[in-house]
């Protein structure tokens, strides 16, 4: 509830200072064509991340169907919009109820997942930090405290320890299931190190995070008010508006107000950029509501169709 009620609080906040009817025109006199060719390079991003999954699985003796996991990709995103990160149980969920993967495990694969995909995002970052360091090193200075983080970050480090210890040493039926959950999870993890194919899955990591940066930079050409904005502006958006997907339910109201936060640093008008993380949110939204549902509909159907020609 609490990052609904925050995108609540900030879309009042947003449209107390801008307007809605200021917003419109730019929804009116987009060219729709860039936004077009933006939502196909984020469906590529899709299907590349529903091909990759079967990378990971190989290696602990699974098969896994291609239809089977585009639509539990797709499934996941949805589910996201209304629980953060619930859509990636849900996805674990699909594999157990269909491929007959053990939950533990495929969870284990999607956090493998994660792992490469935040490896990837650092990259940018890093590329990103090179480019405009003195733009994020003044933000991170006038946000974060560095003593308070370090002493938050070593206090987390110890329960975690403590609760390590226990589990480890306790003999009680709840330990014992998390232990072996958490054998699973970890084989699933390190499934990420036992591939055959490791180039091929390096390269869809690639391709997938390529993708999704075109995206967002083709989708600046819709707007005029966005031509020729610089390079810094766009990585530097891209990334805090891939952190409010992440933390919030798919980003809803804070996705674009990332994107005027970024933009603001380079001196980009407010309700342009505003606009443009709407527009941009709206069609990768769009997108994913329709094959979602779809999914959601059409994966028994699928499946009980598959067991029948078996």
């Amino acid at each position: 509830m609490l990052p609904l009620l925050l995108a609540i609080f900030f879309g009042w906040y947003t449209f107390s200072r801008i307007p809605v009817s200021e917003i419109i025109p730019y929804f009116e006199s987009a060219n729709y064509n860039w936004i077009i060719l933006g939502v196909f390079c984020g469906l590529l991003s899709h299907l590349s991340r529903a091909y990759r999954w079967k990378y990971l699985l190989e290696p602990m003796g699974y098969t896994l169907r291609l239809p089977n996991s585009i639509m539990a990709v797709f499934i996941t995103y949805l589910a996201n919009y209304g629980i953060p990160r619930s859509g990636e149980v849900l996805r674990a969920a699909v594999l157990t109820n269909y491929e007959n993967i053990p939950f533990e495990k495929g969870f284990g694969t999607i956090i493998a997942e994660r792992v490469a995909d935040f490896v990837v995002l650092l990259g940018i970052i890093i590329i990103t930090l090179f480019l405009q360091f003195d733009f994020i090193y003044n933000i991170l200075r006038e946000t974060f405290q560095p003593t308070k983080l370090v002493i938050g970050g070593f206090a987390l480090l110890g329960v975690f320890v403590i609760l390590f210890i226990y589990i480890k040493k306790s003999k009680s039926k709840t330990a014992l299931k998390i232990k072996h959950f958490m054998r699973g999870l970890f084989e699933g993890i390190l499934s990420i190190f036992k591939m055959k194919h490791k180039w091929a899955f390096i390269f869809h990591t690639l391709f997938i995070w390529g993708m999704y940066l075109l995206m967002f930079y083709i989708s600046t050409f819709a707007i005029d008010e966005l031509d020729n904005i610089p390079v810094g502006a766009v990585l530097i958006a891209f990334i805090a508006a891939s952190f409010t997907i992440a933390a919030t339910n798919g980003g809803i109201v804070v996705y674009p107000l990332a994107v005027v936060a970024a933009f603001s640093i380079f001196n980009i008008p407010e309700t342009p950029s505003l606009a443009f993380g709407w527009i941009i949110w709206s069609a990768q939204t769009f997108l994913i509501i329709i094959l979602g549902s779809l999914s959601f509909v059409f994966l028994p159907i699928y499946n009980r169709i598959n067991k029948k020609s078996v």
